[in-house]
Order: C-alpha cells, then sequence, then structure tokens
C-alpha cells in the first residue's frame, strides 16, 4: 500500500492477556483491552498514561514480542495494510527491523556488550539485505553521523559501556531507522536521562521523522514530551485509552476526569499552585470494577460509573473520549 492518506498503523480491537486462568488460579489480567487507533503517515502520536496502564504491552503486541505467558487474543494490527497478527514467524522477522523500528528504554540492556556499537548497527542493514560488509559498516557510520554522534567513525568502533546514556540512546536511533522503516515505536526514550539529554532525544526524533519520513508511536507517562512532541494524544488507563485527540487540544482542555487528574498533578503547570494526586491506586487488572475502571478513583464518580463501561463520546472531529459526563452508553 502506497497511498499517502491511509493510515501507517491501523489498530482495532487490540486484546492482549496474561495468564492462562487455570482452575484455582486467579482470571487472566487483560493487560490491554480492546484499544483502537490509528497513525497516520508522518505523525507522532503519544501512548501516554500511569506506569500499568498497558502502554509498552501495546507497543509489544504490535510487534509480537509480548513475553509469556502473555498473548494477544483479539485484534488486528495492520501496517501498511499488512495484517501483521497473521504472519508467520519467520514473515514478522522480515518486518521487525525493516518496516518498524523500535527504541527501547533500557538502551544497556537493547545493545549487546560484546559488540561494538558500529557492527550492531551494521547487523540491521546486514540482516535485512540493505548492505554487506565495508558497505554496511560505512552505512552504519553514515547513520550514527545523521543521529548527531561527535566523531561517528571513531565511536563507532566503541562498546555500549564506554558511551553516555544520551550516546547510547542516539545508537539504537540509528539502528532503528538504519532501514527507513515506516513506523518506528519509542517506549519511554528519555527515561533516567537528564533533562537536557531529553530534550536533545526528543528533538532527534522529531528531526528523523522529517528526514527518513516516518511515522512514530511514542510511549511516555510525562505530558510535557506529549506537548513537545505529539501531533496527537492517546490517554491510556487500565488498558483502555479513555480519551483520543490533538496533542494540544487534549492538554489545554481535557475530556475525561483521568486526563484532567494526570495533568493536576505536573508540577509547573499553574505557577504556584498546590499539586492534585489522583487520590487511591490503579486497579487490579484481574479485578476490574464491572462499569468504568477509573470510577473508584473518580470524584466525578456517579451511578451509571458503576453500573456499565462508558462508550467513546466524539466530541468534535478527532477528539473523544469515554466518559458518562459526555452522554457516553454502554
Amino acid at each position: 500500500m502506497n497511498d499517502d492518506k491511509a493510515p501507517v498503523l491501523e489498530v482495532r480491537g487490540l486484546t492482549t492477556e496474561f495468564g492462562a486462568g487455570r482452575e484455582g488460579a486467579r482470571p487472566p489480567l487483560r493487560a490491554v483491552d480492546g484499544i483502537s487507533f490509528d497513525i497516520a503517515r508522518g505523525e507522532i502520536l503519544a501512548l501516554a498514561g500511569e506506569s500499568g496502564s498497558g502502554k509498552s504491552v501495546t507497543a509489544l503486541s504490535i510487534v509480537r514480542l509480548v513475553p509469556p505467558p502473555g498473548r494477544t487474543i483479539a485484534g488486528s494490527v495492520r501496517l501498511e495494510g499488512l495484517d501483521l497478527l497473521a504472519l508467520d514467524e519467520r514473515e514478522l522477522q522480515r518486518v521487525r527491523g525493516a518496516r518498524i523500528g523500535f527504541v527501547f528504554q533500557e538502551p544497556m540492556a537493547a545493545l549487546n556488550p560484546s559488540f561494538t556499537v558500529g557492527d550492531q548497527v551494521a547487523e540491521v542493514l546486514q540482516v535485512h539485505g540493505i548492505a554487506t560488509g565495508a558497505a554496511a559498516r560505512a552505512r552504519a557510520v553514515e547513520l550514527l553521523d545523521a543521529v548527531r554522534i561527535p566523531e561517528p567513525a571513531h565511536r563507532a568502533r566503541d562498546f555500549p559501556h564506554q558511551l553516555s546514556g544520551g550516546m547510547r540512546q542516539r545508537v539504537l536511533i540509528a539502528a532503528a531507522v538504519a532501514c527507513r522503516p515506516a513506523l518506528v515505536i519509542a517506549d519511554e526514550p528519555t527515561t533516567a536521562l537528564d533533562a537536557t539529554v531529553q530534550a536533545e532525544i526528543l528533538d532527534l526524533l522529531t528531526s528523523m521523522r522529517r528526514e527518513f519520513g516516518l511515522s512514530l508511536l511514542l510511549i511516555t507517562h510525562d505530558p510535557a514530551i506529549v506537548a513537545r512532541v505529539a501531533d496527537r494524544v492517546a490517554v491510556m488507563y487500565a488498558g483502555r485509552i479513555v480519551e483520543t485527540g490533538p496533542a494540544r487540544g487534549v492538554l489545554a482542555s481535557p475530556l475525561h476526569p483521568y486526563t484532567r487528574g494526570l495533568l493536576a498533578s505536573l508540577p509547573g503547570r499553574v505557577p504556584g499552585a498546590r499539586l492534585e494526586a489522583i487520590p487511591g491506586a490503579a486497579p487490579d487488572l484481574a479485578a476490574l470494577p464491572p462499569g468504568c475502571a477509573f470510577a473508584p478513583r473518580c470524584p466525578e464518580r456517579f451511578s451509571d460509573c458503576d453500573a456499565s463501561r462508558p462508550a467513546a463520546v466524539t466530541v468534535s472531529p478527532g477528539r473523544e473520549a469515554r466518559c458518562f459526563l459526555l452522554g457516553g452508553a454502554a
């Protein structure tokens, strides 16, 4: 598919569970519960929410890397029209790295300590038949230069432990874009980096979007990152998407009480204002309430919230939320 107007990624009803639900055991944990979203060509979509909301499991489900005992039990994932959930493992290996790049949040865990960073970027090119031998190594140096690593020819001979955290993250980005994929998934790419390096990495991702013409799924818990780089945002809670819309609109005027709670707890949003923590704790995914999953923590809860799950309500083109306050029916 090469239609510029068609979504690069289409996710419909994606559902991923952990646990087999054996007799006498706890029921399966539904970490991703029937979520749907699109990513347009050249777009940055942020998937935002607290730790444990299902963001990273969503990313792993898309590329079918959910560790056992997790398994995707329903839904479809289409990359430029190709149904990823229908591919066998050999076909999927040709997609990972070539058509979907992945930037993990822990570069020291993602990079092999026994090989130079140049060899690891070159390996991506070799595995997918883009270049081999000296040509792959030369291209790896060009990619390290593209991600703004100084003295790339010299640094290509370094091992991961010889680089700073920010430099290692740049190496992962170089590997992720090496084959000019249609989509890059970046899972909390600025975790454990100081503020200055975080800003540099985010600026690098947006420049890679322009230079390589790729789309980006950005996993984050930080609304400030959403505001800095995202075109649109999908807010997750307890495995479900509760609000979607243009990033600026959602941050300026959130529709869902959970989104409002997230933003109210963000330092510096209103100078001098007291931070307002969301009361309670995230629910047990194996024992979700029958109605809205956020209802036990919601300051605007009423009887309908406990009875059934709210449907998505479209408030304006491209903006929707799942909340009975907006008139959502089950």
